[in-house]
């Protein structure tokens, strides 16, 4: 019974989604914005470690935002027992949007910021802009992630996987 009540009050709007609160939204976005930092700082460091330009590093970064952005959901629905292929559907439909936000506001941010695309991994430039380019797309991906949330998409479909 208990679970029941539990389970109406996060039904939320009449047509049975989730309501989205700017809490579950920035919740949300922080768990992008993890998988996402990893994945860029980690490309960065390996890109620019091996002398690659900015074009290659930036790649590899993005790629990496994602790899490691899937993987966190993936890892949580997988612990909710749900088999591979559908725990990686759920990764792709929860993710997809919400890390190519963050991943297309973080890198235009560096692009656009001045010499930071040429800062060194040694240079207060490259991580200074690094960290405020992951905090203007938290700002800009939030938004975003309430209305997915909103309509039972995006972290919504993860939160159905959770065990209360």
């Amino acid at each position: 019974m208990q679970h029941e009540a539990h389970a109406h009050a996060h039904e939320g709007t009449a047509d049975g989604t989730a309501g989205a609160t700017w809490s579950m939204a920035a919740q949300a976005t922080l768990h992008c914005l993890t998988g996402c930092a990893i994945g860029e700082v980690l490309g960065m460091v390996i890109g620019t470690a091996l002398g690659w330009g900015n074009v290659s590093t930036t790649v590899l970064a993005i790629v990496l935002a994602f790899v490691f952005g899937y993987s966190l959901t993936l890892r949580g629905v997988l612990k909710a027992g749900v088999g591979f292929r559908a725990a990686f559907r759920v990764a792709l439909a929860a993710d997809t949007l919400s890390i190519a936000v963050m991943e297309l506001i973080d890198n235009g941010v560096i692009a656009l910021w001045p010499d930071a695309m040429d800062a060194e991994l040694g240079d207060p430039l490259f991580w200074g802009s690094l960290a405020i380019s992951l905090v203007i797309a938290f700002v800009v991906t939030t938004p975003v992630n309430k209305w997915m949330i909103g309509r039972g998409k995006g972290h919504a479909v993860v939160h159905r996987y959770h065990r209360h």
